[in-house]
């Protein structure tokens, strides 16, 4: 196994792997080019037993109570470190802190009150929006949109002059490590393969297309808080993003015709 996939395996999941024989420029640059298939493929294995399973719920609880489980599920696959980094992140930011002492309160074991709310609301919205689409019968389509766009924002937070908040972690690792115009293909290359999946199974393509987009934004804008507050990205920053992200696609998909 590439050490690439190896890295982004072992960092994005639970999965268990070999660790990488080594971390290089070029090993991280692929790691975070991969992050969206990594997500991907994990949505695809939860979102397609949810919807196997959707109908033989009842219409009333059935779409809500599988969608808790899925997204209780995709923290569980993925060590609950993006909602982690969601927390820490809020609490830094929350803070009103220097950067410095900002970024020792997201280094801090215990979680703040920003960061209690922030895991509340955004657990709520991606749950309360993946039951609209369990419910509309786009229960795996909708999850693989949502979770792969959500890590393509981790590749665009590694996008080259973005820079490491701090000079160690993770963040240090894979900070710049992603040419813009590597991100400019692969984000192209994902917007239409989720328009094209939406299009074969009788859904929405300009919908789909709104929902990468959109989710994009939202990460673009996590991204360059994180730099005017913060000096740069953190790994708690990366899992804030991707959060954040997901959340919007999901809320995209379903408030928009699907």
């Amino acid at each position: 196994m590439p050490d690439a996939l190896r890295l982004a395996i072992g960092t994005l999941t639970r999965v268990p792997v070999p660790a990488p024989s080594t971390v290089a420029a070029r090993v991280a640059r692929g790691a975070m080019l991969l992050a969206p298939l990594v997500g991907a493929l994990l949505a695809i294995v939860v979102g397609g037993i949810v919807q196997l399973l959707a109908s033989h719920v009842s219409p009333a609880f059935g779409p809500l109570i599988l969608a808790a489980l899925a997204i209780a599920a995709m923290a569980y696959v993925t060590r609950g470190l993006h909602l982690d980094g969601l927390a820490d992140t809020a609490d830094a930011l929350g803070s009103g802190r220097p950067a410095e002492q900002a970024l020792d309160i997201a280094r801090r074991s215990d979680i703040g009150p920003f960061g209690v709310v922030a895991i509340v609301l955004v657990l709520l919205v991606q749950v309360a929006s993946y039951a609209g689409l369990v419910g509309a019968g786009r229960a795996a389509l909708g999850l693989v949109i949502a979770v792969g766009t959500g890590r393509l924002a981790i590749t665009l937070a590694c996008v080259r002059g973005v820079p490491a908040a701090r000079a160690d972690g993770l963040g240090a690792t894979v900070a710049g490590s992603v040419p813009p115009a590597a991100f400019v293909i692969l984000a192209v290359t994902w917007t239409a393969a989720c328009a094209a999946a939406a299009s074969l199974t009788g859904g929405n393509p300009v919908t789909a297309v709104a929902a990468a987009l959109g989710a994009l934004v939202v990460g673009a804008v996590v991204v360059r808080t994180a730099v005017r507050r913060l000096g740069g990205i953190t790994g708690d920053v990366l899992g804030a993003t991707t959060e954040l992200a997901t959340a919007a696609a999901l809320v995209i998909l379903v408030l928009l015709p699907t």
